[in-house]
């Protein structure tokens, strides 16, 4: 039987993207469109503005978040998915449903 985490598994590619701290949550605010940094921030309790920003540039290098800065005093910047960002949707949902089954448990 193979190894089922041998290089080149997508599920360790996907663990690669969404395993950090506050990902899915990122992805769970931006899958209800754009979002500006500071609502990111009020809706991200907890995370530092520093966690943020790492996550942005992370996910946008990933090719699943687009960053808009407008040319207003102050910048202001706005981010959001792109079509493959988009396709995280069923996995969020996914989760949302398993955390509610936890928390119908609890």
């Amino acid at each position: 039987m193979a190894d089922p985490c041998q290089t080149g598994c997508p599920v360790a590619r996907a663990h690669q993207v969404l395993g950090g701290k506050w990902t899915t949550l990122v992805f769970r605010d931006l899958l209800g469109g754009k979002r500006r940094y500071s609502e990111l921030m009020r809706s991200l309790a907890g995370i530092s503005p520093r966690m943020l920003a790492e996550r942005l540039k992370m996910l946008e290098a990933e090719g699943l978040v687009l960053r808009h800065v407008h040319p207003t005093v102050p910048p202001t910047t706005d981010y959001e998915l792109t079509a493959l960002g988009q396709s995280m949707g069923p996995v969020i949902e996914a989760m949302a449903g398993f955390g509610a089954a936890l928390q119908a448990r609890d």
